[in-house]
């Protein structure tokens, strides 16, 4: 957006394209982040549960037996299972952590753009209705 030279009330073709841009994109970096956030916390609810031990070069995680879905869960290359349950758990909770503020930027984005539209066409409208009936009072 700051590649385009700015004129008042989105004159320009390019300047309106690139606010819907902004827009949009911040809307769906929102949607993401929240997305993100939720698959985080599944994944962090899950290794809570889980019972794991070593296997040659890989960790097998199993949910317990009373669970409908269980199964096993490899991870591969991970030669200590507590890099699983504890660095992983760690690096989960630090994601729920930040994307919620990334999706707080992206809201807050969103709000500015829709502010600036909106709240421009709205006061000039209140200000031009003020200025008519000031002009008309003081006629009369």
């Amino acid at each position: 957006m700051l590649c385009v030279s700015y004129q008042v009330d989105e004159r320009t073709c390019v300047q309106f394209s690139m606010k819907v841009l902004y827009f949009l994109l911040s809307a769906l970096g929102l949607a993401v982040c929240m997305l993100a956030v939720a698959f985080a916390a599944h994944h962090y609810a899950l290794l809570t549960r889980f019972t794991c031990e070593a296997s040659l070069d890989a960790c097998l995680c199993k949910l317990p037996s009373s669970e409908p879905l269980s199964r096993t869960f490899v991870y591969r290359d991970v030669a200590d299972c507590a890099s699983v349950t504890g660095t992983f758990k760690l690096f989960l909770i630090i994601q729920m952590a930040l994307n919620p503020v990334c999706g707080l930027v992206c809201l807050l984005a969103c709000f500015v753009m829709w502010k600036h539209r909106y709240q421009v066409f709205y006061v000039g409208v209140g200000l031009r209705s003020l200025m008519a009936s000031d002009a008309q009072q003081q006629k009369a």
